[in-house]
């Protein structure tokens, strides 16, 4: 098989990703209208909601963070996908892999080693793509160090999932489930996720806000505090230190900080002075995001954090991660579809305008709801509400229904 040689991406392969990642997303949104008790009683590790969180992690965020990056990657770093067949397999791998996963964990949580496998494998498959990647890169810079870190941490993530398989089947490393359990929590959304949208969002807001002029210098300040944050975090668990844990996330909420206050400066530099509705809202879940870290931070320092950690993990896989990704998409779908399927016939003949893609006023009603709808699950689990969370969690999925609905509807176009 010989590699790619253009630094475009076949449509097909992102969109695979996208696709399957909304149709778990829903499926996740629908499995956690049904396990509002459990939640709300911090009652997180029963197959219900094992199954949820796994479909929404891996099924939803994950897959569309693989579609993105299959098609972002290569505008981001100047390289061609290493071989975009090899990408159809591994998204097939993968989208099987996390489906039987997910279906497993609901029904017989002790089998799923073997879901796991090969769930491992599709991961470790789209790794290897991504390395081999990047390593064509004629220079690396700060962005790359980024993702490289997230792609790491991702790595990490579904080496201690599987380990946590193997030790609920044979007691293996018993003694350090609960540490690998919460490194594996904390890999996953602060390392992973979080690393990843900080990087493309040094390529993406400077887009979408046209801006120019500014400096990058801040960003390795960035990478440095956060990353030192994360490892500190690390030690926290595994020593059983809450005295380490609380430095852990002071300064997890400061990196955080210099990552907000960098953006604003890059944003001070835009040209574009009136900014599209949805990518308002993708700057929106950067300040949801800083909130709840120093939330975390707050909730350590008073000695509460094992009893809101649970609400405040939701608020920031939906605030700052979900919110993000969603935003993002609202504008990077209409794109692609267009330039894939229009770009070639400028001045041939008559096309439509990226505008006419999708109504960016429409992304306004959908993201408010999904955000209102957030504030009321999580105000629910706070306050033990379950029909407060019954409410909060259909806004969200209704939400959800409608994204997808828009997102399906450029296809059309």
């Amino acid at each position: 098989m010989l590699p790619n040689t253009k630094n475009e991406t076949n449509i097909k392969l992102p969109f695979s990703f996208i696709l399957f990642s909304i149709f778990s997303l829903i499926g996740s949104l629908t499995l956690v209208l049904f396990q509002g008790e459990f939640i709300i009683n911090s009652q997180f590790r029963v197959p219900g909601i094992w199954s949820a969180a796994h479909l929404f992690i891996l099924g939803w965020a994950l897959m569309a963070a693989m579609g993105a990056m299959y098609q972002l990657v290569p505008v981001a770093f100047l390289t061609p996908i290493w071989n975009e067949r090899f990408g159809f397999i591994q998204f097939c791998v993968t989208a099987f892999g996390i489906l039987y996963f997910a279906h497993v964990l609901y029904y017989s949580p002790q089998d799923a080693l073997l879901p796991g496998i090969i769930t491992l494998a599709g991961i470790l498959m789209f790794l290897l793509q991504m390395l081999l990647t990047l390593k064509k890169q004629a220079k690396p810079n700060i962005l790359t160090l980024f993702v490289g870190t997230a792609l790491a941490c991702l790595f990490a993530v579904i080496l201690m999932g599987i380990l946590m398989v193997i030790s609920l089947k044979t007691s293996f490393a018993s003694d350090h489930y609960q540490a690998i359990f919460k490194s594996h929590v904390m890999l996953g959304t602060a390392g992973w996720f979080t690393l990843l949208i900080f990087g493309f969002s040094y390529k993406m807001v400077p887009m979408f806000s046209l801006s120019h002029g500014y400096s990058m210098k801040m960003a390795k300040y960035v990478f440095a505090i956060y990353g030192g944050g994360l490892l500190l975090a690390l030690a926290a668990f595994f020593t059983e230190k809450d005295w380490i844990l609380t430095c852990a996330l002071l300064i997890l909420a400061g990196g955080f900080t210099i990552f907000a206050w960098h953006i604003l400066q890059i944003l001070k530099k835009r040209v574009k002075k009136k900014l599209d509705y949805s990518f308002k809202f993708a700057l929106l879940a950067i300040p949801g995001g800083l909130i709840i870290h120093f939330a975390a931070f707050a909730s350590s320092l008073l000695g509460s954090f094992e009893n809101t950690a649970g609400y405040l993990l939701f608020a920031y896989l939906m605030l700052w991660i979900a919110l993000s990704i969603l935003s993002y998409l609202f504008k990077i779908v209409p794109f692609l579809w267009w330039t894939w399927k229009y770009s070639k016939a400028i001045g041939k003949r008559s096309v439509p305008s990226l505008k006419d893609m999708m109504d960016d006023k429409a992304s306004v009603p959908v993201l408010f709801i999904l955000i209102f709808g957030i504030l009321g699950a999580t105000a629910s689990i706070a306050i033990g509400d379950n029909g407060l969370f019954l409410t909060g969690q259909m806004m969200v999925l209704g939400a959800c229904l409608a994204f997808s609905y828009f997102i399906i509807s450029v296809f059309t176009k």
